[in-house]
């Protein structure tokens, strides 16, 4: 068991869900995540399982620090999710849930490119189902346009993967030495860490989402990017400039968003922004840095979709501008929600301050200033739109009469589960940094930080205060790059559905109507052949086409004969096919 790999643990659960009862299903999930849990717990670093492939070795597991690292919080987060959607016991979305944190674990433990793709493609599929599983017209739209993105990106990693290979000979994946194929991957990997300008999937489609499959999709996609670009390309610049970007670009959209989860999806981006940056950097302390964070914004992301997922449950809403005056009829997921605000924005004693942090300050020992400031602007705007902007319009602001329905006691325990992580975590940071890739040389609670962590905390506050009135959800659509290729798609579908179908349909008909008169003409020859010596001796007799000529023939014997000449034709190949196999 010691190079057990988990991700078919968690594939056959998900085939065992399928044959299961439905109220035994939730409590077989919380099973398959806990036994996973206890074997991961069994794995030691440098452990490995492999197996011969045609002429290649595939790496089915590769334990190390950093592939424990994020295992250990993809099966946590699997766990606690399980337990949030314990009342759920639709099959599609517990097997696509179980299939999908399988697939991610695929990823992180897979020692080859071969490997990696497959459990890739897993996820793609798994995540697409969890979008679709709401089965509403948005989400269907959104899940195709979802998967379309995806299928992109799985053939760029595909066309990389071969042309390393053809390169290299090596299936081996371990970091990239700059090739056009490597281009070709770092392409596949940044669509799934949504690097700006490929990150408009994760905004359009994470927030039509069932409620729980938004907590699952919020944990895997991104931070399997992360683990990879941390594998495969730490120290490339471009990343570290592009993370920079993303983490500023992030917020920003989420200070326009109306709509809860459509807010906290850009706070994905954003967040993953500060990851992507410090892979770029590349030393240890980045490195470190980003596993770091990558471990604390699963838990607490999680938690916040868990917290903006109650409250859709609850009152069938999600947009700021229809809501309010939850505060007194929802204390207590209020009180949930805001332990991962305070973890997001980076207060002391909350799991994202020691995460966070780090990635900042190996970012100010490398002398990179500019990165340094869009970090640090990118928390400003972090604390302004998730602790203060979100709750306040939607717990709090204008009363309007909503009347929550009663959440099961699964949402609340899974909350009241990942609040305890975060506050933990940030209390006593050893708890993330002892498995971290490398030993861990970073003191977070030194007062210079925390100075300096109160200042952008007290000013973001101020300026919500005094803005607060202009900031309320308006609901309107806030236009994303997603536009271009909305509107490319529209005229892609006038040009090749449309403009370009026409010919072919003419085609089509002109073919129908050959098949129909030789159809005709052959149901009954002979009565074809006499038809045809009279209309044309009529035309050269009187010079007129026939409008009819009686036919000595009986007409239900032309419809139903059988058609002489298909009998002959099929005589004909049969000969000929006989004669050139015992030739």
């Amino acid at each position: 068991m010691s190079s057990f790999p988990l991700a078919f643990g968690y594939i056959m659960g998900a085939v065992l869900l399928l044959a299961l009862p439905r109220r035994l299903r939730p409590a077989a999930f919380l099973a398959v995540t806990a036994v996973s849990f206890y074997l991961l717990l069994q794995l030691e670093a440098g452990a490995s399982l492999a197996l011969g492939f045609l002429e290649y070795e595939l790496v089915l597991a590769r334990v190390d620090s950093l592939s424990l690292a994020f295992g250990y919080v993809f099966v946590i987060i699997s766990l606690v999710g399980g337990v949030y959607s314990f009342h759920v016991k639709d099959a599609l979305q517990q097997t696509s849930a179980l299939l999908y944190a399988g697939g991610a674990l695929g990823v992180v433990f897979a020692g080859d490119l071969f490997t990696l793709f497959v459990f890739w493609e897993v996820m793609a599929i798994a995540s697409m189902c969890l979008i679709l599983a709401r089965r509403t017209p948005d989400a269907n739209r959104a899940g195709l346009r979802y998967l379309l993105v995806h299928a992109l990106g799985g053939s760029l990693l595909m066309a990389g993967i071969l042309l390393h290979l053809h390169q290299t000979g090596s299936m081996a994946f371990d970091s990239f030495d700059g090739s056009p194929a490597s281009y070709l991957i770092l392409v596949a990997f940044a669509i799934n860490a949504a690097i700006p300008p490929l990150h408009a999937w994760l905004s359009d489609a994470y927030p039509r989402a069932t409620v729980t499959g938004a907590v699952f999709l919020s944990a895997f996609t991104t931070k399997t990017a992360v683990y990879v670009l941390a594998r495969g390309f730490a120290g490339l610049d471009l990343l570290m400039w592009a993370g920079a970007i993303m983490a500023v670009y992030g917020v920003v959209f989420a200070i326009l968003e109306n709509d809860i989860r459509r807010l906290l999806a850009y706070h994905i981006i954003s967040q993953v922004g500060f990851m992507v940056a410090a892979i770029g950097i590349g030393t240890e302390l980045a490195i470190n840095g980003a596993t770091a964070h990558a471990f604390a914004h699963i838990l607490y992301k999680a938690l916040l979709f868990m917290g903006a997922g109650a409250v859709l449950y609850a009152t069938g809403r999600s947009k700021l501008s229809e809501l309010g005056g939850l505060g007194r009829t929802m204390p207590l997921v209020l009180m949930l929600f805001m332990i991962g605000a305070f973890s997001i924005s980076g207060f002391p004693l909350f799991s994202g301050f020691v995460s966070k942090s780090m990635a900042v300050y190996a970012a100010e020992r490398s002398l990179m200033e500019p990165v340094v400031l869009l970090l640090q602007l990118a928390s400003i705007g972090t604390f302004f739109s998730i602790a203060l902007k979100l709750p306040y319009y939607t717990w709090f602001g204008p009363d309007r009469g909503i009347k929550p329905s009663p959440l099961p006691a699964g949402m609340y325990i899974g909350m009241g589960l990942l609040a305890a992580a975060n506050v933990a975590i940030g209390v006593y940071p050893a708890l993330l940094y002892n498995v971290m890739p490398f030993p861990v040389d970073y003191a977070p609670f030194t007062f210079a930080k925390l100075i300096a962590t109160t200042q952008l905390l007290v000013f973001s506050g101020i300026g919500f205060w005094l803005l607060r009135g202009i900031l309320g959800g308006k609901d309107t659509i806030t236009l994303d790059v997603d536009w271009f290729y909305r509107r490319t798609s529209r005229l892609a579908y006038t040009v090749f559905s449309v403009w370009l179908s026409r010919p072919f349909e003419e085609v089509d008909r002109l073919s129908l109507r050959v098949a129909r008169f030789v159809a005709r003409q052959s149901a009954n020859p002979p009565h074809a052949m006499a038809e045809a010596v009279r209309s044309i001796g009529y035309f050269f007799s009187s010079g007129k086409r026939p409008a009819s000529i009686a036919s000595p023939f009986n007409p239900d014997h032309y419809r139903l004969s059988l058609s002489v000449m298909v009998m002959v034709m099929l005589a004909i190949f049969a000969f000929f096919l006989g004669f050139s196999y015992f030739n």
